[in-house]
């Protein structure tokens, strides 16, 4: 109900009333003049909202009128609002030719807008103490912000006029291209991008996730280009919303609709194919870099999110390389050998793309027995299993741990467009962790022979690596 309205209507009723003399009051029909007020009056639809009051956070989800799809939790003690948006589009849509088209339009989306050039946007978002920025991955396209709730009507009209008119003038769009330019050059010397290139070269070099910016398309980039790039990634239809703060659905939703008011109501995408990862290599691969550590990365194919075994996976990989220097490959290449600083492992459940990978630094006259010391931990897994001691640490920490990732509004912001983004329902925070806590030995012994295998993985070495051949 529109009680602003309804103050109009009852402050005239009183007016009437108040303008008549006590004979003539008596035949004034207060009730009528506010029923015939009330009907000139254009009252918003109720929201249909569903509450999940869950262990972690009470979440409520509802449907703007403009039809945005919402996630709120309604957070009175903080008067600040994190807000995350996002697109399931994003990378993989630039044109050919044009290979980071979409990075570039995300990097100019608060360098102005409207009237207000990138001096005077930022400038104003000070004063408003809000931030807002885009991004974008392979799969999606984000743009996050965070602002005083009490200047909220005045930060969503900043983001409104970021998505109907952004500037892309000529002074950021030249920055940009020379940064980027800078960027093409030290990339060629990166050990990570690097290493990087050459597994997706071994393992998926057709895939649209392998299309990568050059010069050449660096240079095809042009303002007009990134407008319509931002257009067809950035519409109204399937756009998520998740939102933090000290405001309640009634007052969020207006503000959301009216933000992406000035967005095309939908376009079409290109989703691309699920990713077939080539035969593992049988030797590692050697990229050339002269420095006195060499960079090795092993990556093998994983499973999807939906699979039942992915928290079996999760249980797994904390125990083998994800879980710092409780893991066995930091106690042994670390602790006992020597070999490395640091070395890891994780599980990644893309929806297209889902690799068991991780990496580390070594001397480049000890790359051979560092691999041959990651090949000897993963056998050992396979062949001797876990121990319960080592699953009852990894379920402690996994689950101990969980609540960190809800002590601030921009986490549990990030966590539900995570959730959102992966398909999962909105109790799954309440059933993770029982997830975890259902893995037994028999499930992670019986993964780690199927995912673990030393021949799953392809190896990758950037540096001036020795002992390869042994």
């Amino acid at each position: 109900m529109n009680t602003s309205s309804l103050f109009g209507v009852a402050a005239l009723a009183l007016f009437v009333t108040g303008c008549t003399t006590v004979e003539e009051t008596a035949s004034v029909d207060t009730d009528a003049v506010i029923d015939a007020v009330q009907a000139d009056v254009e009252v918003a639809p109720a929201l249909d909202v569903t509450i999940h009051d869950g262990e972690f956070a009470t979440i409520q989800q509802f449907v703007t009128p403009g039809g945005v799809s919402v996630w709120l939790v309604e957070e009175p003690s903080i008067p600040i609002l994190s807000l995350r948006m996002a697109w399931q589009a994003g990378r993989t849509n630039d044109p050919d030719g044009m290979e980071g088209l979409t990075n570039a339009m995300v990097y100019h989306m608060n360098e102005g807008a409207g009237d207000l050039d990138a001096q005077a946007f930022f400038k104003r978002m000070e004063e408003l103490n809000m931030s807002f920025s885009c991004s974008a991955s392979n799969e999606s396209t984000f743009c996050n912000s965070s602002m005083l709730t009490d200047n909220a009507t005045d930060s969503f009209d900043m983001i409104a006029l970021a998505f109907a008119e952004p500037r892309f003038d000529d002074g950021p769009f030249e920055r940009y291209q020379r940064e980027q330019e800078v960027s093409l050059q030290t990339r060629e010397t990166n050990a990570q991008y690097l290493a990087s290139r050459a597994r997706i070269a071994a393992l998926y070099p057709d895939h649209p996730y392998a299309r990568n910016t050059s010069t050449e398309s660096l240079a095809a980039i042009t303002q007009d280009a990134m407008r319509a790039q931002k257009d067809l990634l950035m519409v109204q239809e399937g756009m998520l919303v998740t939102a933090v703060g000290a405001i309640s659905p009634e007052e969020l939703a207006p503000l959301i609709d009216k933000a992406v008011a000035g967005l095309p109501a939908e376009s079409d995408t290109v989703e691309p194919e699920n990713v077939a990862l080539a035969e593992p290599a049988a030797a590692p691969i050697t990229v050339e870099l002269p420095q006195p550590q060499s960079l090795v990365s092993f990556a093998a194919p994983a499973m999807t999110r939906e699979d039942p075994d992915f928290y079996t996976a999760v249980v797994l990989n904390y125990t083998f390389g994800g879980g710092g220097f409780e893991s066995r490959l930091m106690k042994d290449l670390r602790v006992e050998k020597g070999l490395t600083y640091g070395v890891y492992t994780s599980v990644s459940a893309g929806d297209k793309l889902q690799l068991w990978s991780g990496g580390g630094q070594t001397k480049n006259e000890s790359a051979g027995e560092f691999i041959a010391a990651v090949k000897a931990n993963m056998t050992k897994m396979v062949d001797d299993g876990m121990t319960e001691l080592e699953l009852a640490d990894a379920k402690s920490y996994l689950t101990g741990s969980y609540p960190l990732g809800f002590d601030s509004n921009a986490k549990i912001a990030g966590n539900m467009m995570g959730v959102r983004l992966d398909g999962l329902p909105v109790d799954f925070f309440d059933k993770r962790n029982a997830m975890v806590e259902a893995v037994t030995l028999d499930d992670v012994n019986r993964v780690a022979r199927e995912y673990l295998n030393p021949e799953n993985f392809t190896f990758v070495v950037v540096g001036e690596p020795e002992g390869l051949d042994g």
